[in-house]
């Protein structure tokens, strides 16, 4: 078990959360199970498919147990990540980067020979002609779909832009056109769900719009591909999507906690367990959570446990824990559970998930698309 971290020799063992080497990522998985089938019954609930982002957990295990809880497949931010997937055995990948440059068109096209339903999003007609061509050359047909901007101006063509596009994919015998990807991050965590819900209705309009354009011109798309974790209880009762890519909810952090979800948020699943390894200071310990542990440039840190702490890094490989003049002290050496400022990031620093019930390691799940470009 040495490829599964030196936490290995603790699986099976009673209490073992309480003897992890740490920083340490966590998953509690009961709470983790519950927001799977949470998820799957809305989707089946809605008439809604499910093909979830793994950019959230990078993890073969994590996409096998979508995919058994009905998922279509799942969607991947990058090439490394779809090769991580197919090579795990997960088919149906869908690509929502497009796969740009010579060399990454190669390598797409290289597993879109060996992988089943494997698609990508193209927003750019030069773009689009390259990878025809060289789908051509190599006698391959190539499914792919129209990426959409609806306001994260990130990925996706402007809607005259994505019209001229998908006509171009349809002309061609080496690109088959599936449908429409249209994502915005943006508004998932716009905090009043009546401001968020006006906001996400709007921007359906404008995916509407293309799919009405679409329709007239003889090229209605199968498939219409896009909605979060913030925005799916509106997206998925909209009727203008036929699939959701939601990521976080299997896992939660302090972004989604902060916002107002009307029929209550997904249970917290992911932690990171972090040590205090220091008490010499009046009103405050530190720990072995720095800042290579946990997402920068949002909110920070908070505790699973305790309300009234507060959170502080102190570099690299520390934090701080301030609890000023309340009576619960942490204990020097004891474990001290964190949830993240957002998952997807602090995921990417680890590369295990310590896999948690009841206080027992029952697993370690390696995060096999950490880092892959």
């Amino acid at each position: 078990m040495a490829n599964l971290g030196p936490n290995a020799e603790l699986i099976g063992q009673a209490k073992a959360l309480e003897q992890l080497y740490t920083p340490a990522l966590i998953i509690e998985l009961d709470a983790f199970e519950r927001n799977l089938a949470r998820m799957a019954s809305y989707s089946r609930d809605h008439g809604v498919g499910l093909r979830p982002h793994a950019k959230t957990h990078k993890s073969v295990e994590i996409a096998r147990r979508q995919v058994a809880a009905g998922a279509l497949g799942v969607c991947c931010a990058t090439l490394g990540e779809a090769e991580v997937m197919a090579a795990g055995g997960i088919d149906h990948v869908l690509l929502t980067t497009p796969p740009v440059g010579p060399r990454k068109m190669r390598r797409f096209l290289d597993l879109s020979a060996k992988s089943v339903g494997l698609m990508t999003v193209l927003d750019n007609a030069d773009h689009t002609q390259d990878l025809a061509d060289a789908a051509a050359a190599l006698n391959l047909k190539v499914d792919v779909l129209v990426a959409l901007d609806i306001g994260t101006q990130r990925i996706g063509a402007r809607p005259e832009q994505a019209m001229a596009i998908a006509r171009l994919i349809a002309l061609s015998p080496n690109l088959s056109f599936r449908g429409v990807h249209a994502y915005c991050g943006s508004l998932q965590h716009i905090h009043d769900f009546s401001e968020r819900k006006r906001a996400v209705v709007a921007a359906n309009e404008i995916v509407r719009s293309l799919i009405s354009d679409l329709d007239s011109a003889g090229l209605s798309p199968e498939i219409v591909t896009g909605v979060g974790t913030g925005s799916h209880q509106i997206d998925a009762s909209h009727g203008t999507y036929t699939e959701m890519q939601v990521g976080s909810y299997i896992f939660m952090d302090v972004e989604y906690a902060e916002i107002d979800w009307p029929d209550g948020a997904f249970e917290q699943a992911l932690f990171v367990a972090t040590t205090v390894v220091s008490n010499n200071h009046r009103g405050f310990v530190t720990t072995d959570g720095g800042t290579k542990r946990f997402s920068m440039g949002g909110a920070e840190p908070r505790f699973a446990d305790q309300d009234h702490w507060s959170y502080g890094f102190q570099g690299d490989e520390h934090g701080k824990i301030i609890f000023g003049e309340h009576n619960d002290v942490p204990q020097f050496g004891s474990l001290v559970r964190m949830i993240p400022p957002h998952c997807d990031p602090t995921v990417n620093l680890y590369d295990y998930y310590h896999v948690i019930r009841d206080g027992q390691l029952v697993d370690i799940w390696p995060i096999e698309a950490r880092g892959a470009i």
